[in-house]
């Protein structure tokens, strides 16, 4: 097989996109199980938020023209006409020269268009100072401005965060139809690998950290996640394993293996789960160059570095994408990014986007970005870090004090 034939990062998210398609079942979820769920259908609201015109204020319902010329010097004069209490229906309607006292939230009186706030006047015995002047649709919400029936609320493929199930919650909606939950299936290769809370090292092993750094983010993103434990460096072992994983599972992500040693299996492996089998074997990026992409029967498998630092930043650059992808979430190409001012020269190979660890520190208003230098098996690195610092490939390296996109990791 001719692989490793690397793909630049643009290059790896298009082909993402054109290779892994989403989850198609739909469940239905009640409203209140939804959270980080992504919506399969777009929601129609069925009626106007609010449902009626209303104030954001305490305070008393007026024409915005009778407060006009109204100030702590010279005040106006309203004949206080009522009150409209929190939760009934306002009835009774305004004429011109009068006020009607309204709570936050009450339902406006027929014909008002403003609210004075209460801290802007003064009742005496029945008589309203207006020491303030509004204007029309002053401290107030129309019925329909915040929703109105008809729209779009929210289009298929938005994940549901705790304000998109509060606007739901404003329609009287109990159910959502999502998209079914996705599960991963994980496993590290590698002689050398034992579990994680292995206590004592012999010679040459490694604990298998990589399991909880990929599987915590793959969580934090919605998936649950099967942990296959450690296999081999033996391909009848290795092979039997994934392909158990693989059936298991709507992803595989495999850690370890992925270059191109005498024993690394993990493409042949990838190659007999299914077609059409990878699409991408090394990208050029650094740290993590000899990652694998592929597609098995239409579900996803990736072939992670070793290495602890390249496993994490190339999940969260490329998993996370796939993922997000397979979950049938609307994803912007990339990662969110901020910027901020690097704090020292960085070199950087052109043909190659460069990834860089880097402590983000606010200053005089702004975010610095200073540099994490280290090699990527180092793990001191992540844990240091709050973000990583992208150079992209036609650039040769940032200066002390430009301007650099950060994707941030805490």
């Amino acid at each position: 097989m001719h692989f490793f034939k690397v793909k630049t990062v643009e290059e790896t998210f298009s082909l993402i996109e054109e290779k892994i398609s989403k989850v198609r079942e739909v469940e239905i979820y009640a409203l209140e199980d939804a959270l980080h769920c992504i919506l399969a259908e777009n929601i129609i609201a069925r009626e106007n938020v609010p449902g009626f015109d209303r104030s954001t204020v305490d305070g008393y319902a007026v024409f915005a023209k009778d407060s006009y010329g109204s100030s702590e010097s010279m005040p106006g004069f309203l004949t206080v006409a009522g009150e409209v209490k929190m939760g009934e229906e306002a009835t009774i309607p305004l004429a011109r020269g009068e006020a009607i006292y309204v709570p936050t939230g009450g339902m406006l009186p027929p014909g008002s268009d403003s609210v004075l706030m209460i801290e802007h006047c003064e009742e005496i015995g029945g008589l309203l100072n207006t020491y303030k002047q509004v204007a029309p649709a002053e401290n107030v919400i129309r019925a329909g401005e915040d929703i109105r029936a008809g729209e779009v609320l929210l289009e298929a493929g938005t994940k549901l965060r705790p304000q998109e199930i509060g606007a739901l919650a404003s329609l009287g909606i109990s159910e959502v139809p999502v998209y079914r939950p996705i599960k991963a299936a994980y496993l590290s290769t590698g002689d050398e690998i034992v579990p994680y809370d292995t206590k004592t090292l012999a010679i040459g092993q490694v604990r298998d950290i990589n399991y909880l750094t990929v599987a915590s983010l793959a969580r934090e993103w919605g998936v649950e996640v099967i942990y296959g434990g450690i296999t081999t460096d033996d391909y009848e072992i290795f092979a039997a394993k994934a392909g158990e994983l693989y059936e298991q599972a709507d992803i595989l992500i495999l850690s370890g293996g992925s270059s191109v040693g005498a024993k690394d299996y993990t493409t042949e492996v990838i190659q007999s789960l299914g077609e059409p089998g990878v699409f991408v074997h090394g990208i050029s990026i650094k740290p993590g160059k000899p990652t694998i992409l592929a597609v098995a029967d239409n579900k996803p498998v990736i072939g992670l570095p070793g290495h602890p630092a390249s496993a994490m930043i190339i999940f969260k650059l490329f998993g996370e994408k796939i993922i997000k992808q397979l979950q049938g979430e609307r994803l912007e190409t990339k990662p969110d990014r901020i910027y901020a001012k690097i704090t020292k020269n960085i070199a950087s190979a052109p043909g190659r986007s460069d990834y860089v660890r880097v402590r983000l520190e606010e200053k005089d208003g702004e975010w610095w970005a200073e540099p994490i230098i280290g090699k990527s098996g180092l793990i001191t690195t992540l844990v240091k870090s709050d973000g990583i610092v992208e150079i992209s490939s036609e650039k040769e390296g940032v200066a002390q004090g430009e301007y650099v996109p950060v994707i941030a990791t805490k």
